[in-house]
């Protein structure tokens, strides 16, 4: 009897070690960082799948949506995103100390010493999204480019192949993020934390990341209402709120005849709303 209880317990270390040894390697061995046991994770979905923590996920939106805001080709957004992922896994990274790559900082680890900016601006990721769309634009014939190549032509990475492992990921993330998917995004929010953010504090953060495209975004209670004149416009606006949601406090997003609801983290079928999108944001969840 003995013997089977130690026999047990080291069937247990070793799958307990074998676990700890696999989320280990997928987090420091170039995999995207798992979100912890228990915690909200985001998953967007077309033609693929792509898991991302609540951060990310939120990054991965803003990148989006600053190029939506400049009319850059969807193709862009891919190659914004494939940088972002392979310099910083999608986190807004301050610098490392000894770990850090020279003075680089931020979701596309751009360095003040080059002219990127100060540290400051480089660490808002609206700006840093900004000047890497206005590098990349700059390049004659980028379009053509293999994604990696054109962000090495960008970024002059020591390791210019780096990117391509990236490349289905922000594919996926992309044709979301951009509207040509419906319905992509969905979020668990149910072990969130409380957020302070009222749907006016919502609303100016659209702005922020969209611009003029979100000129007509208003808030009047709990609700958040934005127009969107095409569908594709509206899963943009649609799919950048649920990627909100678990820090801000959306609790429900309905375009078209689909509501996304944090109560199950899916979307489902709803009655029609036209031309807009509508968000229910609740402080102090």
């Amino acid at each position: 009897m003995k013997g089977r209880q130690v026999l047990t317990v080291l069937v247990i270390l070793v799958v307990v070690f074998g676990v700890g040894g696999y989320l280990a390697r997928e987090q420091f061995e170039g995999g995207l960082r798992l979100p912890s046991l228990g915690a909200p994770e985001c998953v967007v979905r077309a033609d693929g799948e792509v898991r991302l923590d609540p951060e990310q996920m939120s990054n991965a939106a803003t990148i989006a949506a600053v190029g939506i805001a400049r009319n850059v080709p969807d193709r862009a957004v891919v190659v914004a995103l494939a940088t972002a992922l392979q310099e910083s896994k999608l986190r807004n990274l301050e610098h490392l100390g000894e770990g850090n790559d020279h003075d680089s900082v931020g979701l596309f680890q751009q360095r003040p010493s080059q002219g990127w900016g100060t540290a400051k601006q480089i660490m808002d990721p609206r700006y840093s999204a900004k000047r890497f769309y206005t590098s990349l634009l700059k390049i004659k014939g980028w379009e053509r480019l293999r994604i990696t190549d054109a962000a090495q032509r960008v970024q002059r990475s020591a390791y210019p192949e780096a990117y391509d492992k990236w490349v289905e990921e922000a594919t996926v993330l992309a044709t979301v993020l951009t509207g040509q998917h419906a319905n992509g995004v969905t979020c668990d929010t149910q072990k969130s934390d409380g957020t302070d953010l009222t749907p006016a504090g919502l609303a100016e953060r659209m702005k922020l990341d969209f611009g003029a495209k979100a000129k007509g975004v208003t808030a009047e209670g709990t609700a958040l209402r934005v127009p969107a004149k095409s569908s594709k416009i509206g899963w943009q606006f649609a799919h950048w709120l649920v990627a909100q949601a678990p820090a801000a406090g959306v609790t429900k997003v309905t375009f078209a005849d689909r509501q996304w609801s944090a109560r199950d983290g899916s979307w489902s079928g709803a009655e029609k709303v036209a031309e807009q999108v509508v968000a229910e944001v609740v402080t102090g969840g």
